[in-house]
């Protein structure tokens, strides 16, 4: 199971607009054809599906996710603040989480993108505990919130 293992994510993400799975698959693929060691970790939120990439399969060490709502993905880094944004693009204001809104990729900075990612991805490295048996190249469901607020439910 890895990258190719989509069927939950894809079910997870069919109240969406076409556009915006598409953004949301297509972010899914450029961090794993980047990282394909790491772990992608899924969770179906309430108000949100969100999946990000870890070194480990524990969401405090994951170094960039995807946020999917109603009109658009977020993309973002759960320690942005611990690396600089030289091209001041990043949106946020609280104390770690930093991101773009994509709405195509076309839009998306992808190759500044891939400089915020390698530092994203050496402070989560550098910010882990040792563990006993490494997980590596995984897709892993973490939740699947019963209630749910999505595009077009009341």
């Amino acid at each position: 199971m890895g990258k190719e293992t989509v069927d939950d994510l894809v079910r997870f993400l069919l109240p969406y607009p076409d556009s915006v799975k598409a953004a949301a698959l297509w972010l899914r693929e450029f961090v794993w054809d980047l990282y394909p060691e790491t772990n992608e970790l899924i969770y179906d939120n309430y108000n949100a599906v969100a999946f990000g990439w870890s070194p480990t399969d524990k969401a405090g060490d994951v170094f960039c996710s995807v946020a999917v709502v109603s009109d658009h993905v977020n993309f973002g880094f759960n320690r942005g603040v611990d690396f600089p944004d030289r091209q001041k693009l990043l949106i946020g204001n609280g104390t770690q989480y930093r991101y773009f809104q994509v709405r195509k990729k076309e839009d998306f900075p992808a190759e500044y993108v891939k400089e915020l990612l390698a530092m994203a991805y050496e402070n989560s490295v550098s910010r882990q505990k040792p563990v006993k048996l490494p997980i590596k190249g995984q897709t892993i469901v973490k939740s699947i919130s019963p209630v749910k607020r999505r595009p077009g439910v009341s």
